[in-house]
């Protein structure tokens, strides 16, 4: 099976043009599949019945794997068998009937709009550093991208005259205007900091690390975490708070969730709607801590 795999990543990276996480994502969780089906004396993908998948998922929920990591590995099998049957690997898809666990939504972690503020307002002026950090805040909250789009913004991605950015993933691109705090970020950040941390490499990479190199998703967390313990915030924030915080203040503020949804890149509603819902369930709380007759 390991000949089979290590075609179906190529084929992934070459094809479907997708991102190296979910190549590293889906090798891992089918070599997974692979050791367990060897223990069970199947090492040909011939010999794979539904039975024996079905047995594969039964032990990932014995062993307490989370529901959501279950349908992953669900989704790489379904994935890994299709792309077999394509090329004539298998003749059938024995993989077409697994059904994956029901994942209960849970309500993103998201903070106030006093939080958020407080949270900007960390970094200060003085060196290129914050001057840098505070601009990354600024668009990351103006814009609702992923972590992973904003380390990867090239100068090119800018339009700092009409207040927008261009995003782009494997299949699609998206524009995503930004107010003027963050403009103002950008321009001071671009003026002063960003020539001196490249230290006169040529990079075409927007934001860079004190060492003139992209910023990495680690060195961005920890970042976030220093400003938000700076600031006091209690909630165990990630990078992805500030994305779920900007998408849950523009529905409370009455944005329509169309809008909010190309902004951040959903390719299907059902994923911005729970913003909606958050929205829903603080007014619910207001109600009952204010109104008179609760």
């Amino acid at each position: 099976m390991e000949k089979e795999i290590r075609e179906f990543v190529i084929y992934l990276h070459d094809v479907k043009k997708t991102s190296e996480n979910t190549e590293l994502s889906y090798k891992r969780d089918l070599q997974k599949l692979q050791s367990f089906l060897k223990e069970q004396g199947i090492e040909e993908p011939g010999r794979i019945t539904e039975t024996s998948l079905n047995s594969y998922i039964l032990f990932l929920e014995k062993n307490q794997f989370a529901p959501a990591t279950v349908s992953r590995h669900i989704a790489a099998v379904k994935a890994f068998f299709h792309f077999m049957v394509k090329k004539g690997m298998v003749s059938e898809d024995v993989s077409e009937n697994l059904k994956a666990p029901r994942i209960e939504k849970k309500m993103p972690e998201i903070l106030t709009m006093g939080e958020v503020v407080r949270l900007l307002e960390q970094p200060g002026r003085n060196t290129p550093k914050e001057i840098r950090d505070r601009a990354m805040l600024e668009l990351l909250y103006a814009t609702g991208i992923r972590v992973s789009e904003l380390i990867s913004l090239q100068i090119t991605d800018l339009n700092l005259r009409l207040g927008y950015i261009i995003c782009r993933d494997s299949s699609k691109e998206r524009a995503i205007p930004f107010g003027n705090q963050a403009k103002e970020a950008l321009l001071l950040y671009l003026k002063e900091a960003r020539d001196i941390l490249i230290k006169g490499t040529q990079t075409e990479t927007l934001f860079v690390n004190c060492s003139g190199k992209p910023m990495s998703r680690q060195g961005f967390w920890k970042l976030i975490k220093y400003y938000a313990a700076k600031a006091g915030i209690e909630a165990d924030i990630t990078p992805h708070t500030l994305r779920h915080s900007f998408a849950a203040h523009l529905v409370e503020k009455g944005a329509d969730l169309h809008s909010v949804q190309e902004m951040m890149g959903h390719s299907d509603i059902s994923s911005t709607q729970v913003y909606a819902n958050i929205g829903g369930s603080r007014i619910r709380s207001v109600y009952q801590q204010a109104h008179p007759r609760k």
